[in-house]
């Protein structure tokens, strides 16, 4: 039969007012109920956080309160900049295996180059004190002017050499010389510089923002918690697992996980960008609403199976990152950095944020008594 002639289906009218009448309408049912949880629940705290930007929306229509913790954060840029050198070699080594007759990543190494010249006239003891000025670096300028100053020598130099002997760019020599050295070759390996600088600027963001969840005066036990938009990479984030701000808000605060729902599809903002008092005012009931709607359905089948066995949501182990057993669980960290790689379900912060966020509640808010791998206990030769 021509598919031009088969009867193009249409819902039965009456069934499809039946369906409507339930969902699917502005006056259904389950958008009355989700309307009736909002009016029940709008002197009840609403905390949002974004890819870079959290929000308290305290209730009862006072006036938000934003704190950003990624990009536009003292330090953030400076740390994952230096992060950033290794894997540009490693990017551009993968370059010019797929094309190696090009000699287009000479030019891109030399970027490379030319920036980590500037960025170690810039490095100072003074830029980390006095310009960046983080609380939680307080008493280990000196040593992070030091590692930085390490890295991008270190890294210059392989640069350098690689421009009169490509064959330096191959991975297996990469790995051997610069990635993954013996202490002979290098003192301190790429690998240890990429989860130091990672976890660095993570002990600001968790000291940070941890403090700032702890100084809210909220009833945890009524708030109401969304992980909103996008964060990180496209396919990244998008599970409570793995989202570290689950995590670091779950933690600091002791709000029953429950009560934190990941919509990674849902409108996002930026700190940098805030709509006027109306619009923040319009974004705080789009997120309510897109709360209770999904609580609505919690809620009653709490009651419609009363007597039975309850789903009780509990953050899955399973997804958890490799534990690292000390500061020089060296197999830990780097299974942690390849994991972030290689998991497209992972945040690149992940890759230290459950360690450091665990690790600072462990030392009392302390950021100075954090153990990091790469860095405590280690000396960067000048």
């Amino acid at each position: 039969m021509n598919a031009s002639a088969v009867p193009r289906y249409e819902v039965d009218p009456a069934f499809g007012a039946l369906f409507s009448t339930f969902t699917n309408d502005p006056q259904s049912i389950g958008t009355e109920l989700t309307r009736a949880l909002m009016a029940a629940s709008q002197a009840d705290p609403m905390l949002v956080s974004t890819a870079s930007d959290i929000v308290l929306f305290p209730g009862a229509g006072a006036a938000p309160q934003v704190e950003s913790f990624r990009r536009s954060t003292r330090g953030f840029i400076e740390l994952t900049a230096v992060s950033h050198v290794p894997l540009s070699l490693a990017y551009v080594a993968r370059m010019r295996e797929l094309d190696p007759d090009s000699t287009a990543w000479r030019a891109r190494l030399q970027a490379v180059r030319t920036h980590a010249q500037s960025a170690r006239q810039a490095n100072s003891v003074a830029m980390w004190r006095d310009r960046v000025a983080l609380s939680a670096f307080g008493g280990l300028e000196q040593k992070i002017t030091d590692m930085v100053e390490y890295t991008l020598r270190v890294s210059s130099d392989c640069i350098e050499r690689s421009f009169d002997d490509p064959s330096l760019l191959e991975f297996e020599a990469l790995r051997a010389n610069y990635f993954d050295p013996t202490p002979e070759v290098l003192p301190v390996s790429m690998n240890d510089i990429m989860f130091a600088t990672f976890a660095l600027a993570y002990v600001d963001i968790a000291f940070r923002i941890g403090n700032w969840l702890r100084g809210q005066a909220l009833d945890w036990s009524r708030a109401m918690v969304l992980v909103s938009g996008r964060s990180g990479r496209p396919t990244a984030g998008s599970t409570w697992s793995s989202n570290n701000m689950c995590h670091l808000v779950w933690r600091t605060t002791g709000l029953a996980p429950e009560r934190l729902y990941v919509a990674p599809h849902a409108p996002g903002f930026s700190a940098q960008n805030l709509p006027d008092a109306a619009g923040m005012s319009e974004l705080e009931q789009t997120y309510r609403r897109l709360w209770c709607h999904t609580r609505a359905s919690v809620e009653v089948s709490r009651r419609m199976f009363d007597g039975y066995t309850p789903y009780e949501f509990t953050p899955n182990p399973l997804d958890a990152m490799p534990p690292i057993a000390g500061v020089g669980d060296r197999a830990a960290c780097i299974a942690r950095l390849r994991r972030i790689m290689e998991d497209p379900q992972q945040l690149l912060s992940n890759c230290v944020a459950d360690y450091v966020i665990d690790e600072l509640r462990r030392c009392g808010n302390r950021p100075e008594l954090v153990p990091i791998p790469g860095f405590t206990n280690v000396e960067f030769p000048k």
